[in-house]
């Protein structure tokens, strides 16, 4: 099989005064978006063959800046610059592609559109109709010569703009809070649970990409808080004595469910971050060994992730819940709710919260620890219903938080460390159990730290 990757030129500046089309630089946009993909073409392998560029400037300083991302692979010193691929036509293109001699079966081009699409419609029937600015295609084709490529020849492996590559691009373009200043809460709480939906659907392609963490992480926050409000919904409904709001407990249901499907996957992402950041006390042989079957793991989440959010349930699944928050059935629930209703189940929680902590003893299991964390979270959620009202409250919470879920990634990463340590030789084993007494140690001094908060009622 041949693989061609073609990528545009990330985002140039307009042509002013006497300078031409071919000197346009990157704007600093276009530097981030260069640098955002260079993680993705080096993982899908699109460094590792022949790169060939446009002669023109912001092709060349498209490169530089994914050279300098990547300052071991050389890149700038194996390109291939050439008059040829500055060109704006995809039979252009096309007629440059069949030169390339039989043994380049692995290329990349780095030019302009409208020739880019043109081309890749050409060769592939499932190509995109659009390539925006720093977007990659990777085309995969039959082990047949250059010289003899035809329609549809291709096959569509994947495609990635940056914006789904680096979640920091993403936020430049994230879907607006709404802005009600003076809105009533029934209003501003449809307003933000509507606009956490459109979040959850803008994030997807970053999720589903699994390149940047902060995806998953954001994703997984955005579906909890829209849970979060609903729970308050219904947990003020009950107080009030205004009954149950017909639907939600079931809607409820499948964002936990959806909200639990990327748990695992990212816990792996945790685990990884914090191996780059501080590495254990393990050789360099185990060490390489965690890291490889840590991620073999996460990558097999991350397919079981995509396939769900890819099948046609889950996009029926977020368009009935957006269709559910229009109704006229649960803007009369929202109506219902009041700044002293949520008050009032917010100090049940607070209660029930200090009751769970003075219940806390030194050989209370490790899920008492991790239901208070839920409970902080809950809490917390409910509070941010009134930010304003609660904002002191909150900035005290932030570090509970923070507290609970340190406790949390330590229980977390002993049970992925027993796993590895189950499939690793002897020697394996032995430096593993020496890194899990370590983490035992951490976990002692979190509890006693945990056990010792103030109740928060104080």
């Amino acid at each position: 099989m041949r693989h061609l990757f073609l990528m545009r030129h990330a985002k140039a500046r307009q042509a002013t005064g006497d300078m031409s089309d071919h000197q346009r630089p990157l704007r600093r946009r276009g530097q981030r978006q260069a640098t955002a993909m260079a993680a993705p073409l080096k993982r899908w392998g699109a460094l590792a063959g022949e790169i060939h560029l446009s002669s023109s400037r912001r092709t060349r300083e498209t490169l530089a800046a994914i050279d300098a991302a990547l300052p071991s692979l050389g890149l700038r010193g194996r390109a291939h610059r050439h008059d040829a691929l500055y060109a704006f036509d995809g039979q252009a293109l096309l007629a440059w592609l069949r030169t390339l001699p039989d043994e380049a079966d692995r290329v990349l081009v780095i030019g302009h559109n409208p020739a880019l699409v043109e081309l890749a419609r050409w060769l592939c029937r499932e190509a995109p109709d659009t390539l925006p600015t720093g977007g990659l295609l990777h085309l995969v084709l039959p082990d047949t010569p250059w010289s003899a490529l035809e329609p549809h020849d291709a096959g569509l492996a994947a495609s990635l703009v940056p914006e789904a590559a680096s979640h920091a691009l993403f936020q430049r373009r994230a879907p607006a809070p709404p802005k009600l200043p003076k809105a009533d809460l029934a209003a501003r709480l449809q307003g933000q649970l509507s606009h956490l939906h459109r979040l959850v659907r803008a994030l997807e392609p970053g999720v589903i990409a699994g390149v940047d963490p902060e995806f998953l992480h954001q994703y997984r926050v955005n579906l909890r808080r829209s849970r979060a409000i609903g729970e308050a919904v219904l947990a003020t409904a009950s107080q009030s004595g205004s009954g149950k709001v017909p639907g939600l407990k079931k809607r409820l249901k499948r964002l936990k469910q959806r909200a639990q499907a990327t748990s695992d996957l990212r816990d792996l992402d945790v685990f990884l971050e914090s191996l780059a950041k501080a590495p254990p006390p393990l050789g360099e042989g185990a060490l390489h060994a965690l890291h490889d079957w840590l991620r073999a793991l996460a990558r097999a989440q991350h397919q079981r992730l995509c396939q769900q959010l890819r099948q046609p349930d889950y996009a029926e699944e977020m368009q009935a819940w957006q269709a559910f928050l229009d109704s006229a059935g649960f803007r009369e629930a929202l109506a219902r709710l009041s700044a002293t209703r949520i008050e009032a189940v917010l100090a049940e929680r607070i209660a029930g919260h200090d009751r769970d902590l003075a219940g806390l003893a030194p050989e209370a299991p490790d899920e008492a620890f991790h239901n208070l964390r839920k409970t902080v979270k809950r809490i917390r959620y409910l509070a941010e219903l009134e930010p304003k009202r609660n904002r002191d409250f909150l900035k005290g919470l932030k570090q509970r938080q923070t507290l609970l879920g340190d406790f949390q990634d330590l229980c977390t990463r002993e049970a992925w460390l027993e796993a590895f340590a189950a499939d690793s030789r002897d020697a394996g084993r032995e430096a593993c159990d020496a890194w899990r007494r370590e983490l035992d140690a951490q976990k002692l001094s979190l509890r006693e730290q945990i056990m010792a908060l103030a109740p928060l009622s104080d």
